[in-house]
């Protein structure tokens, strides 16, 4: 039984962590600089832009990870990618300009999600309140029905989370397949033999979803120990 439970723990973190284990790797391997390519990571999100006639969506610098802000109107990379010449560079800044062009088109997909994403902040704060106050209310209370309704609440709101996540997987993935390595390699921003590389870390971008996904339920999975009583 030990081994048993011991070989189920590493299948649970393998589940957890090994999308973001593969990402990190992604990224690094592919982040190596390449002084043959045309221009920066910030530089093509500019050109594709242009291209594609947002000019009024702004690139520049973030430190809390690549992204395209809708509220804004803005890609944000990385610095390494805004101002790096490497595969990794090229084929994030492809994917955050393809968010761009969704948002840009009104596609359906992209517009639900940002229209969750809008509510998702209190949603969150109210279900961990409901959770953290749960043995408080039961020591008032001492009825407890009520707290197994208030804990099912307080779960139901954080698998919110996790259904966003899961509904945005369909979005990247049009972005990464459907518009960024398309553009990289029909218009010959990359050569054939970078294709692959490229298509690795688009992988990376679209999987990080997935990572987000399973890091909220190892949360809940946290939760369930916390309010245990």
């Amino acid at each position: 039984m030990p081994i048993l439970l011991a070989l189920g723990a590493c299948a649970v973190l393998a589940l957890v962590f090994g999308p973001q284990i593969y990402i990190r790797h992604a990224l690094r391997t592919h982040g190596v600089a390449r002084p043959d390519l045309p221009g920066t990571g910030g530089e093509l999100a500019r050109h594709l832009l242009d291209q594609a006639g947002l000019a009024h969506v702004e690139v520049g610098e973030t430190e809390t990870g690549d992204h395209y802000d809708p509220e804004t109107r803005a890609v944000r990379l990385l610095p390494r990618h805004h101002a790096g010449k490497s595969i990794a560079a090229v084929a994030i800044a492809a994917h955050e300009v393809a968010h761009a062009i969704q948002h840009a088109r009104e596609e359906p997909g992209f517009m639900r999600r940002m229209a969750v994403v809008r509510n998702l902040g209190w949603i969150d704060t109210f279900g961990g309140i409901i959770l953290v106050s749960s043995p408080l209310l039961f020591l008032l209370i001492k009825a407890p029905i009520l707290i197994v309704a208030q804990i099912a609440i307080g779960l139901l709101m954080l698998l919110v989370r996790v259904a966003v996540h899961l509904v945005t997987l369909p979005i990247e993935l049009d972005a990464s397949f459907g518009k960024a390595l398309p553009v990289l390699r029909d218009q010959g921003y990359l050569s054939e033999s970078d294709l692959p590389a490229a298509r690795q870390v688009l992988q990376a971008a679209a999987w990080t979803y997935v990572a987000a996904a399973l890091a909220t339920l190892l949360d809940i999975a946290r939760w369930f120990r916390i309010i245990r009583f």
